[in-house]
């Protein structure tokens, strides 16, 4: 088996080169794989915050115990869901699904364009989707994901294969 494919060369990045900056053009191709993603009857509940002003960085920062790479890669994405337009069922709904399909798109896309990426979980914390939401007006329906630092990679981490037949169970447990 091959193993050129960006999915086993992606890796989370948490150092930066911060001479370089991502482009609008690049975000904007991220956010377009994002979007590619499938969702729960297509219902495409995300929404996408972009945060690349010093200002909104900083705030982001403040807010993310996580994300301190963020001040050298320059660029974050925080992948939101739109309560408003989840499929839901009597169990609940499908909108934190459909929101992780998009960040690995936009993972994966990102690698395919020579960029690192680290994704920092937001969700399912209360205080850290509130803070988000305070800190950029978000209104009560959208509920942030998921932030994905976004830059031009400073490291090339390596991990060894993944595969784990242990893990994998044919035709029964």
């Amino acid at each position: 088996m091959k193993k050129d494919s960006v999915i086993f060369k992606r890796r989370s990045i948490r150092a930066y080169d911060s001479s370089k900056k991502v482009s609008k053009e690049q975000i904007v191709d991220m956010l377009d794989a994002a979007m590619h993603a499938p969702t729960a009857m297509n219902t495409q509940p995300w929404e996408f915050m972009v945060a690349t002003d010093p200002e909104a960085v900083a705030k982001i920062m403040k807010i993310h115990p996580y994300c301190q790479s963020l001040k050298e890669a320059g660029a974050a994405v925080v992948v939101c869901a739109n309560l408003d337009k989840e499929f839901r069922t009597p169990s609940g709904g499908y909108a934190i699904y459909d929101c992780s399909a998009a960040t690995q798109n936009l993972l994966l896309r990102a690698a395919e364009l020579g960029l690192g990426t680290c994704w920092c979980g937001i969700a399912p914390e209360k205080e850290l989707m509130g803070a988000f939401r305070k800190a950029f007006s978000m209104p009560e329906n959208i509920e942030p994901m998921a932030l994905v630092i976004v830059g031009y990679p400073a490291e090339n981490p390596q991990i060894p294969p993944r595969y784990d037949e242990s893990k994998v169970h044919w035709q029964k447990w």
